[in-house]
């Protein structure tokens, strides 16, 4: 029970069990300050820090295509897609809590998530290199956006 220590969401939001039960942005930039006070490095350097020490497994990649109504309309079967192969990679499983998240088998995976306010589809891409992720979010985009 309550085990989780720690949220965050891209957007800058941030919350820590026995902080406040809400995100908080300014939280979030006032212990980046903290980190780099304490420790006399830049963020930049850090980060490197530590890759340097555990290595760097994953590339992530976030992109918003902006839709015309013609393609939402096909977005939005796109996510609805149930395929064992997509995109010429076996798909092992989906997950369709928030959008919809295909992996493959290699372990690199998408994410599709239309926006409710906007015309356009944010795409979550991962792959085991930065080649590997630009190279599956081309794929992805091409497809999201073909008609």
């Amino acid at each position: 029970e309550d085990k989780i220590a720690l949220g965050g969401e891209e957007s800058a939001g941030l919350t820590i069990r026995g902080h406040i039960p809400e995100k908080d942005g300014i939280l979030a930039c006032l212990l980046v300050a903290e980190m780099i006070a304490a420790r006399g490095a830049s963020i930049g350097e850090q980060v490197r820090a530590l890759y340097k020490k555990l290595g760097r497994e994953f590339w992530p990649v976030r992109e918003n295509l902006h839709l015309s109504d013609e393609q939402k309309a096909n977005a939005v079967r796109k996510v609805a897609v149930d395929a064992t192969t997509l995109l010429g990679r076996k798909v092992v499983s989906i997950d369709r809590t928030d959008g919809a998240k295909f992996v493959f088998d290699d372990g690199s995976w998408m994410l599709l998530r239309l926006s409710g306010t906007e015309p356009l589809l944010r795409l979550y891409v991962e792959a085991d290199s930065a080649a590997g992720s630009a190279k599956l979010t081309r794929e992805a985009s091409r497809w999201v956006l073909q008609s």
